[in-house]
């Protein structure tokens, strides 16, 4: 039974203005109808290269994150920086790693998911001492050096590794007398060249 009806409609391929016997004819003819298909099917296949590719991209990512210890690339590459940032993080103690050897150091993926969920109250031990700076109590870096005969880079390397906190005025860092007192033991006298009790 052939149907009576007569519709314009808008071809969906080409776009040119044609009769349609049916409400839901969407070409103008087996030609645009043929290519319209060809087109769905490129599409298609498009997008499947699209998401196979973004898989490829993504899956180094998605191994990081399944670590669960990282070293200093693998966490810049997770934190999108560079390794000079991670070092920078690692000596202020605001990310907490371990040194295996000379040139191995990890760090705990669940320490970096902690850098995430710090409040803004919660500050890094450095700037907490701030609050409290007593110049009298402090030494400044050039001091330790010379009450204690250290050179600059073993004094900032035993700073780092011990924790102690720094306080920044001007020009002049200052740290803890009684940490630093503490950390070296007795003064050395300069002119007899003798450790004081």
């Amino acid at each position: 039974m052939s149907s009576n009806i007569k519709i314009q409609r808008i071809c969906q391929h080409c776009g040119k203005e044609f009769t349609a016997r049916t409400t839901v004819t969407q070409y103008c003819g087996d030609a645009c109808a043929k290519r319209a298909y060809k087109a769905r099917q490129k599409a298609a296949k498009v997008e499947t290269s699209n998401r196979q590719t973004k898989a490829i991209k993504e899956k180094p990512m998605e191994d990081l994150k399944a670590k669960e210890f990282l070293t200093i690339r693998d966490t810049a590459t997770l934190l999108s920086c560079s390794r000079q940032t991670v070092y920078n993080l690692i000596k202020k103690n605001i990310l907490q790693s371990v040194n295996l050897s000379e040139r191995k150091t990890i760090i705990k993926r669940s320490d970096i998911d902690r850098l995430f969920q710090l409040t803004p109250l919660q500050r890094p031990a450095e700037e907490q001492v701030q609050d409290t700076f007593d110049p009298d109590e402090c030494y400044n870096l050039k001091e330790v050096q010379a009450l204690y005969r250290i050179s600059e880079k073993a004094l900032h390397e035993l700073i780092n590794r011990n924790s102690i906190p720094r306080y920044k005025q001007g020009i002049y860092a200052y740290v803890p007398k009684a940490q630093i007192d503490s950390l070296f033991g007795p003064q050395i006298n300069k002119e007899t060249k003798t450790r004081e009790p």
